[in-house]
């Protein structure tokens, strides 16, 4: 038997080995989380009933300890954890599903950064379609990635509205940029370079959806070159995605320039199964209302989106959000 068979073989075997492992680790990972919402349920009803005190977790603590010194999560400050996380996922169901798909660890970081059951839900799925671990996950809470989803989807232009998939999710009213490091003051070449030189991240802060085609990405039309700044590949959405850059406030003549390029995308490069290509003005900053007039009869899908080269205040973006909402219940 040839080497190349004895490989393939092994590798069939080791794929089997690896399919049991993960199958073990979600079954352990499923019954931890169970046994940390039902512990938390029950200290939640004693202290809730008065029959605890804050003593009696304590004592509870040292009393595992002592009768078994190697489990580890069931000190004191641990339990109250357990305690948060039956109170913010009071719903056995949601548990025994969604919540038991990620881990114990992901979980802790979710309840110390989260205020509600919408926003707690939504990082667990991002958490497992992005497969993030835990320091993506923390930069993910940490630049408001929730708010800005919201506020995103809140103020779609009518084009993306009505395009051909469902776009919500899949866009931010601003992306996060503080891992470039880049000067106050850069020019449109140096945040396309870093842009590049930072790529998997920048990936990440997109979407796990998006795919990098390439950087000045060039379009010959009758005898003339073009470059688009930046162009991905979206695959949920199957589509191009042309971003250019702006170092500069948004002002509407932008986007003839970038209405010409996604015109020249889906005459020249967009296959026939595809779906019409979808144009990004990352600029530095924006007008709300201007950038509203400007997209309200623009009849390409494209967005205007800000970029901030630090982290944004998440206050200011739950205000935010409170305000488009109590706009949109006028």
């Amino acid at each position: 038997m040839s080497d190349n068979q004895n490989n393939t073989q092994f590798d069939y075997i080791l794929a089997l080995i690896q399919e049991a492992k993960n199958r073990v680790y979600q079954t352990a990972n499923h019954t931890q989380i169970l046994l940390y919402w039902h512990i938390g349920e029950y200290v939640h009803q004693r202290l809730e009933k008065a029959e605890w005190g804050n003593q009696t977790v304590e004592k509870l603590a040292d009393y595992i300890q002592q009768k078994d010194p190697l489990l580890t999560n069931f000190t004191k400050r641990g339990l109250y954890r357990m305690r948060q996380f039956y109170e913010a996922y009071p719903d056995n169901e949601f548990v025994s599903t969604l919540s038991t798909q990620i881990s114990w660890s992901h979980h802790l970081e979710i309840l110390s950064a989260t205020k509600s059951l919408e926003e707690r839900e939504f990082y667990i799925r991002l958490v497992l379609k992005d497969r993030l671990n835990i320091k993506n996950l923390r930069r993910q809470l940490k630049t408001a990635l929730f708010e800005r989803s919201i506020i995103a989807d809140k103020l779609l232009p009518t084009s993306l509205q009505t395009y051909p998939k469902d776009v919500t999710g899949v866009f931010k009213d601003s992306y996060v940029l503080e891992f470039m490091k880049l000067p106050e003051n850069h020019s449109e070449k140096d945040l396309q370079k870093a842009l590049i030189k930072n790529l998997k991240t920048f990936i990440m802060e997109l979407g796990s959806d998006f795919s990098f085609v390439g950087e000045e990405f060039r379009l010959q039309i009758d005898m003339e070159d073009f470059y688009i700044d930046l162009l991905f590949y979206h695959r949920e959405l199957c589509c191009l995605v042309a971003f250019e850059l702006k170092i500069e406030k948004f002002s509407p003549s932008h986007l003839g320039q970038l209405n010409f390029y996604l015109e020249a995308l889906d005459k020249e490069i967009k296959k026939p199964h595809e779906n019409p290509s979808i144009g990004i003005l990352l600029c530095k900053t924006k007008s709300k209302t201007v950038v509203e007039y400007a997209l309200n009869r623009n009849v390409s899908p494209a967005l205007v989106i800000d970029y901030s080269t630090k982290l944004i205040d998440k206050q200011l973006l739950q205000a935010k959000v409170q305000e488009l909402f109590e706009l949109q219940n006028l």
